[in-house]
């Protein structure tokens, strides 16, 4: 039985525990491997733990700080069996992520003093960015939020289609233009909008090509400069999306779209379709940023808030 059953709704939960289950057959399976024919965590059982670590995406930084955590634990209590692992695995992998004040959110909110609060969403091609946006939508409005939509992604015509699909879907209203227009003037025109509709949520979408890190810099700098003429220290949130499935390519997207701007949260999608969940934990270790989202299905309902106490517990929990 989770220690997390009165914080969260045993439907959300079970939502988490599937999406997470092709991660946590993989993982367990190589942890299985890992300490086959040892009773007693050793350095063998340790060398071989770092390598299930690392190959379940967990990524080389997060995995040294998991295992020098062990190391001191072993070292601390002389005999510690096998059979163990898996709750010392959660012990620490838990007090890892504690260590920052991140990733402690248990339901969708956002601050009642800004308002509009303009989210700007950016991500590469692919990895569910227009999605995560309708979903987000979806939530925002459950709450009896006003929301608006702003398609500022005006280099792909399906991406301002997609988004049109979910402004219908959610029924909430979309500023567009078309195709080739410029973002920075989609985005005026959302915020305009919005201050007029008396919007409590902006949401933008923008493009997300990493093939010029200076241009998507240049890009993404105008958009901010613009809707701040229409609403001060706007986006508030600057959202990337990863695709959790793409494992260490998630990583490296991470390091550049951070490097192009200011990243204050991030949105990990696909986790249901993928053995690479480790992912997460590495992510919100590596970059202290806020995972704000996760995604572990392909229902309306399936963007959760991330909560890290929450994950864990699901990731660990056989």
């Amino acid at each position: 039985m989770s220690l997390f059953k009165n914080i969260f709704s045993s439907k959300k939960k079970e939502s988490l525990d599937k999406g997470l289950e092709k991660s946590k057959t993989s993982f367990f399976s190589k942890l299985g491997k890992a300490v086959a024919g040892k009773s007693k965590v050793d350095d063998d059982v340790l060398d071989n733990l770092e390598e299930v670590l690392v190959s379940s995406d967990v990524g080389v930084t997060t995995t040294l700080k998991i295992i020098e955590r062990i190391e001191a634990r072993v070292s601390k209590d002389k005999y510690m069996g096998t059979d163990e692992l898996n709750a010392i695995l959660r012990d620490e992998i838990s007090g890892l992520l504690s260590e920052t004040n991140l990733g402690n959110q248990t339901e969708f909110s956002i601050p009642k003093d800004k308002k509009p609060y303009v989210i700007m969403v950016v991500g590469v091609n692919g990895v569910g960015k227009t999605t995560t946006i309708g979903k987000l939508a979806y939530q925002f409005k459950k709450q009896g939020l006003k929301v608006v939509l702003g398609a500022a992604d005006t280099f792909r015509a399906a991406a301002i289609d997609q988004l049109q699909v979910w402004a219908d879907r959610v029924d909430v209203p979309i500023v567009k233009q078309n195709m080739g227009s410029d973002p920075a003037s989609v985005a005026f025109d959302t915020l305009s909008s919005a201050v007029k509709q008396d919007a409590d949520v902006v949401i933008i979408d923008t493009a997300g090509r990493l093939h010029n890190k200076v241009n998507l810099m240049n890009e993404l700098t105008k958009v901010k400069r613009v809707m701040q003429k229409v609403v001060e220290n706007t986006p508030h949130d600057v959202m990337l999306v990863l695709d959790g499935s793409t494992g260490q390519n998630a990583f490296e997207q991470a390091k550049q779209f951070t490097k192009a701007t200011e990243v204050t949260s991030l949105a990990v999608t696909k986790l249901d379709g993928t053995a690479k969940g480790g992912v997460v934990i590495g992510i919100s270790d590596q970059f202290q940023i806020p995972v704000k989202y996760i995604g572990v299905g392909e229902g309306i309902e399936d963007l959760q808030v991330f909560n890290k106490h929450e994950f864990v517990d699901s990731f660990f929990n056989v």
